[in-house]
């Protein structure tokens, strides 16, 4: 019971004692932080820099990443003719404004794209209808295309 009142209590009041001081340990601080991570000051203020490094690159990446959403998004749009977003488009500005789309996803989309182009052709809803062999259809149309090659060579006015 003791150690709890001792732990609730004594954070705030090291908090109370050390803002009534003035603050002129401002060093000691950065000492005693050091010193409880077992470093010595020099190495410590290196992690910190290391620390202040890595979340700079990560805060990079994640503000890469969302910009490579925001160009599909926005590749997305102008495909259907929706309407534009505002946020994207500041997403991509932030990122440095020319973001290119992931080589995965660029596939991806060049492959429907490849996939609607072949639905939306003749061969494409011809393929669709049930009871239809196109392969059949395609033979047939080889050997009349040949039957009329051999019909026209024999024609004497052509």
């Amino acid at each position: 019971m003791a150690f709890m009142v001792k732990t609730m209590v004594g954070g705030q009041l090291k908090n109370l004692t050390g803002s009534l001081g003035g603050g002129e340990d401002k060093g000691d601080g950065d000492k005693s932080a050091a010193q409880a991570q077992g470093m010595s000051r020099e190495e410590y203020e290196e992690y910190q820099k290391q620390l202040v490094e890595e979340k700079m690159e990560r805060d990079a990446q994640f503000t890469q990443r969302k910009a490579e959403r925001a160009t599909l998004r926005s590749h997305f749009r102008d495909k259907y003719r929706l309407p534009k977003n505002e946020t994207d488009e500041s997403q991509i500005q932030m990122a440095g404004g020319d973001v290119e789309l992931p080589r995965e996803l660029a596939k991806m989309i060049e492959e429907d794209t490849e996939e609607e182009e072949e639905k939306a052709s003749v061969l494409g809803q011809l393929a669709s209808l049930p009871g239809l062999d196109l392969s059949s259809l395609k033979d047939k149309a080889q050997t009349t295309l040949g039957d009329l090659k051999q019909s026209a060579e024999k024609c004497c006015i052509m």
